[in-house]
Formats: structure tokens, C-alpha cells, sequence
């Protein structure tokens, strides 16, 4: 035994003594990842990644998986100068005839079957739409309908082996997830950005009639327009639809229509040829102090009524000018937004219970909401009814 410990000893010193001689004439020798440049300089490289290994925080598998089913969208259309048509203008300028004017989006392929959802304002009024594939395959798109309250709009191409993006659940998304942002901006070709969710339920920002927006910092850029807003698993959160920006650029505040609602709005397009909203006939307002004290109404929370359409749907539920809605079926309702937002996912012919505060009494009343009328008919009747 103690021999071997003698041998053990003197392996260990003479281990050492080399380990000092390298250390003191040639210490390039002991770091890791030495090499040579070809000009012969020394430089330290990292060692390389395993095969197969996904780098620390990378989110290199989310965007593979998300990326092929992202498409770039040009569209056309003949534009003539507003005045082309004026004598004076022709005899000043001759007849200028018509012009092409392109445009510039991005799209996500979510069925085999060829739908593509993008925004409406990146194929309203477009003659010609081009969809272009991660592939470099092409194909004309066909407009299969559009839906300007929510800006969205459902594509179709003629392609085989089309990929596809998994659709991700929208609702049981939280403040400070991590997303992706994938699309074209200013054409650059496909790019994709990280970022966060900064806000949940973004509303009464003036974009759409219909706004529950997901707000994030990922950056998105013109172009970006109908991409996908994806989780850390590459599945799709949003379609991406506008930004704040003062500059034109990406500011860190964008804003993303929640699958959930391009969902319905798919469904009610395929099925319908349009998407069916409830409506119930009342000209809602933000409930203040004064107009509860003018309606005598005590209420600190809900929406107030200040006008019934004579013979709609809440009119002939018994809702009267001064009530306050605080809930619609199992949904509280706090502002203007939500309220509409609780009506128009209403059935149609079927009744709801809606909890309304009249006066200092609070009432039940049974709401069967009608058909919401086109934007287009409620904005020529200059009404705000709901």
C-alpha cells in the first residue's frame, strides 16, 4: 500500500512539473479552442454545437416551424387621377390615362386546402394578387371574402403540399410571453423579430369597428401586414395589423388581431360568404357622472344607454334610454368597446340575458339580437347603434 502511494505521489509531481514547463514556455498550448488564422495569427474559437443541439434560448425551432407557412403578398390595381375626366384638366394635361399602383403585405397559409388569412387593407381594391411562398413557388390568389370591421381578409391558392401553420390558442396567452413577428417588411424578404407581449384587449384606438388587440414590441415594419404574430412553439397568436409610429418605422408598440377572431371570422367567410354579428338597436355611451345624474341612474361601472331603436331588439326586450348594461350573458362589460364586442359574438335569434341597472334597481332583461346590419348601411344612417 504504500508503495502505490509513493508511485501515486511521483506521477503527480511529475505531472505538475510538466504542466508548469508547458505553462511557462508555451501557454498558448493550455487555451481552449486555439487556432491559426491562414495569415497565421492565433485566435480562440468556440467549439462547435453538437449536431442536432439548439443553441441556449434560441428560438431557431419555433421560427423553422412557423416560417415556411408565412407568404409574401403583392397586389395591383389600375388607379386614373381623380380629375381625368375634366375637360380642362385633359386640355392642360392631356389624357393621362390609367396608372398601376403595387402593394405590399404578408399572408399565413392555415389550411391545406389553400386559405391564406391576411389583413383587408393589404387586398382591398387589388386587381391582381401575387402569393409568394418561402419556396420561391408563386400563384395568383383569389379573394374569397373580407371582413373590413375587423381588417380581415381570406385568400385562396391552387398549390399542392402546402405548408401550414398550427393554430395557437389566443385566450390563454399572458403579459410578458415571448412572440415572434414573421412577414415581409418593405420587401425585404422574410424576416422574423422577437419580442414580447406588452398588453392584452388593446381597444378604442380608432383602427377597426371590432378591436381586442394583442399588443407586443416585436418589431413590425410595413410590409409585415397580415403576418404571424407566433408563440415560443412557432404557433400562430395573431395576425399582425398595424403599429404606433411617429417615424413610419417600428416604435415598439404593434398591434395583432387575436386568432381566436380570425377564427370566426374564417368560419362565418367559408360558411356564409360573410361574417354574422348580433345586434340589438341601442346607441350606447361611456358612463360619467353626468350622464348618470341626468338619467338618475346610480351606476359606477357598465355602459349607458341613451337611445333605443323604436321596434329593434333591446326595444322590444323592454330596454329603455338611461338603462345601464353591466353584463351580457356571463361578460362584464366595462366601456363602449366591449359592449360591442359581447353583442356582435351573439347568435342571432337567440336569446340572452343581459344584467341592467335602472335606476337604483337592477333588472333582468331577455335580449334575442337581430342581424348586425353592413358597416357601410350603419355609416350612411350616421347612427351609432349597436
Amino acid at each position: 500500500m504504500k508503495r502505490t502511494w509513493l508511485l501515486f505521489s511521483q506521477v503527480v509531481t511529475v505531472l505538475v512539473a510538466i504542466y508548469f514547463v508547458v505553462a511557462t514556455l508555451q501557454p498558448t498550448w493550455l487555451q481552449r479552442g486555439n487556432v491559426r488564422s491562414g495569415a497565421g495569427v492565433s485566435l480562440l474559437q468556440a467549439p462547435p454545437t453538437p449536431a442536432g443541439e439548439v443553441a441556449p434560448g434560441s428560438f431557431a425551432p419555433a421560427a423553422r416551424k412557423a416560417a415556411p407557412a408565412v407568404v409574401s403578398i403583392n397586389t395591383s390595381k389600375a388607379v386614373r387621377h381623380p380629375r381625368a375626366n375634366d375637360p380642362w384638366f385633359q386640355f392642360f394635361f392631356g389624357d393621362q390615362g390609367t396608372q398601376e399602383q403595387s402593394g405590399l403585405g404578408s399572408g399565413v397559409i392555415i389550411s391545406q386546402d389553400g386559405y391564406i388569412l391576411t389583413n383587408n387593407h393589404v387586398v382591398e381594391g387589388a386587381d391582381d394578387i401575387e402569393v409568394t411562398l418561402t419556396d420561391s413557388r408563386q400563384a395568383k390568389a383569389k379573394v374569397i371574402g373580407t371582413d373590413p370591421e375587423t381588417d380581415l381578409a381570406i385568400l385562396k391558392i391552387e398549390l399542392d403540399k402546402l405548408p401550414v401553420i398550427v393554430l395557437g390558442n389566443s385566450d390563454q396567452v399572458a403579459v410578458g410571453d415571448r412572440v415572434l413577428a414573421i412577414g415581409n417588411p418593405f420587401g425585404v424578404g422574410q424576416t422574423v423579430t422577437s419580442g414580447i407581449i406588452s398588453a392584452l384587449g388593446r381597444s378604442q384606438l380608432g383602427i377597426n369597428t371590432f378591436e381586442n388587440f394583442i399588443q407586443t414590441d416585436a418589431a413590425i415594419n410595413p410590409g409585415n401586414s397580415g403576418g404571424a404574430l407566433v408563440d415560443a412553439n412557432g404557433s400562430l397568436l395573431g395576425i399582425n395589423t398595424a403599429i404606433y409610429s411617429r417615424s413610419g418605422g417600428s416604435m415598439g408598440i404593434g398591434f395583432a388581431i387575436p386568432v381566436s377572431t380570425a377564427k370566426m371570422v374564417l368560419d362565418g367567410i367559408v360558411k356564409d360568404g360573410k361574417v354574422t354579428r348580433g345586434w340589438i338597436g341601442v346607441e350606447p355611451n361611456e358612463l360619467s357622472p353626468e350622464l348618470a345624474e341626468t338619467f338618475g341612474v346610480k351606476a359606477d361601472a357598465g355602459v349607458i344607454i341613451t337611445g333605443v331603436l323604436q321596434a329593434g331588439p333591446a326595444a322590444q326586450a323592454g330596454m329603455r334610454p338611461g338603462d345601464v348594461i353591466v353584463k351580457v350573458g356571463e361578460t362584464a362589460i366595462q366601456n363602449v368597446s366591449q359592449l360591442l364586442t359581447a353583442v356582435a359574438a351573439l347568435k342571432p335569434g337567440e336569446a340572452s340575458k343581459f344584467d341592467v341597472r335602472r335606476g337604483d334597481s337592477e333588472v333582468m332583461l331577455d335580449v334575442t339580437p337581430g342581424i348586425r346590419p353592413a358597416a357601410s348601411t350603419l355609416q350612411q344612417n350616421g347612427n351609432r347603434r349597436r
